[in-house]
């Protein structure tokens, strides 16, 4: 955890200061000027740490202030910085003519405009994330399959992942998401992890908008990353108490329907905490149709071949473009639908909520509706 804290002062840290030096660069300011903005900066780099401490320190209204502060403005510089190197770079080839003799070029890059056109490019972008942050599409994934029973001709799955419940995604946002499943009319409900994000002060009312949604086959759900740094005890309690069974490594039937595998994410483990079981164990072969719920989109060599549909998520497909560049180096499985070796498939969500900055950009929320279909004579997977 003190690597992480030293990587993430160091980088973020690294933004502000580019930040200021274009400042700087752009209007020449003094040292009166630049002193109470460089303490405002320290500040900023400080705001999501000051945030944690005084959320589990139980002060919830000052962590609120800080968190509609802090996250925000870390969408907003990561934008700015984006546009401002885009622009150094469009503005290589300009003073390469300039220095060639050439006059009359790029002067509309000179002086400030360099600054204001990357600051409002920046929070143009960051206001049109914060529209696409709250507009949940629902993608749908049909999968034919010959596992179903008799008598069933299809079954209906909806997926969460990432929604994030905390300081920043609550109330509204949870009603947004329970609109969109009632009308889905699902017969089994899956979380896949992250569902809670920091300390739960502000959550227990929400497990009953969860807990109210209708699913006739049950709801489960796995743990991710979040759960174990929102403190597992207390998250796995609010995943209980919104009507969720919680898989820890363990595999449940559903009488001639199907089987569903859950297992943890590593982050669990890593805080001590110790699951039922290994995937490669766990994952049954028989003829049932096989779920497999895992948060991270990580494929098990050993298992790959044993289910028919893995679920994921974690990803958020970089929330904020051009960070899915980096993400997709991280997770070549980043998000939509992959054919796997053996005939089964993996869905990749890009979550359903927000973490850190309340904003999206090119990767819109999802809620995931699969519909599992009795196989044709003449069909096919």
């Amino acid at each position: 955890m003190s690597l992480f804290l030293f990587s993430f002062i160091v980088i973020y840290g690294g933004l502000h200061a580019y930040g200021l030096w274009k400042l700087q660069s752009a209007f020449s300011l003094g040292a009166r000027v630049m002193v109470p903005l460089l303490v405002a900066a320290v500040f900023l780099v400080l705001t999501p740490l000051l945030t944690r401490v005084t959320e589990r320190a139980g002060h919830e209204g000052a962590a609120l202030v800080l968190a509609h502060i802090g996250y925000p403005w870390m969408g907003f510089l990561f934008l700015f910085f984006v546009f401002s190197l885009l622009l150094d770079l469009g503005r290589l080839p300009v003073r390469l003519f300039r220095a060639s003799g050439e006059t009359g070029m790029g002067l509309f890059l000179e002086g400030s405009t360099p600054f204001f056109l990357a600051f409002g490019a920046a929070l143009l972008v960051s206001l049109y994330g914060v529209l696409e942050a709250r507009n949940i599409r629902v993608e749908r994934l049909s999968v034919e399959t010959d596992k179903l029973p008799p008598g069933t001709a299809s079954l209906r799955i909806v997926q969460i992942s990432d929604v994030h419940l905390g300081l920043m995604v609550g109330k509204s946002h949870l009603e947004r998401i329970a609109r969109i499943v009632r009308d889905l009319e699902p017969d089994l409900l899956v979380s896949t992890g992250d569902l809670v994000d920091g300390t739960l002060c502000r959550l227990p009312g929400l497990a009953e908008t969860l807990r109210r949604l209708p699913s006739p086959l049950g709801k489960f759900a796995v743990t991710g990353n979040h759960e174990s740094y929102a403190g597992l005890p207390a998250a796995l309690r609010f995943t209980k108490q919104a009507g969720f069974r919680i898989l820890r490594g363990e595999t449940v039937r559903l009488p001639g329907l199907l089987s569903i595998t859950g297992v943890d994410d590593p982050a669990v483990g890593r805080f001590g905490s110790v699951t039922k079981g290994e995937e490669d164990t766990l994952l049954p072969e028989d003829d049932l149709f096989t779920l497999l719920l895992k948060h991270r989109p990580l494929i098990d060599p050993a298992s790959k071949w044993r289910s028919d549909l893995q679920l994921s998520g974690h990803t958020h497909r970089g929330q904020i473009f051009p960070f899915t560049l980096l993400t997709a180096v991280a997770y070549p499985y980043q998000s939509g639908t992959y054919s796997l070796a053996g005939g089964g498939l993996l869905h990749v969500s890009r979550g359903t909520g927000t973490w850190g900055p309340p904003l999206r950009v090119l990767s819109p929320p999802e809620i995931t509706l699969i519909d599992l279909r009795k196989q044709t004579a003449a069909g096919g997977t």
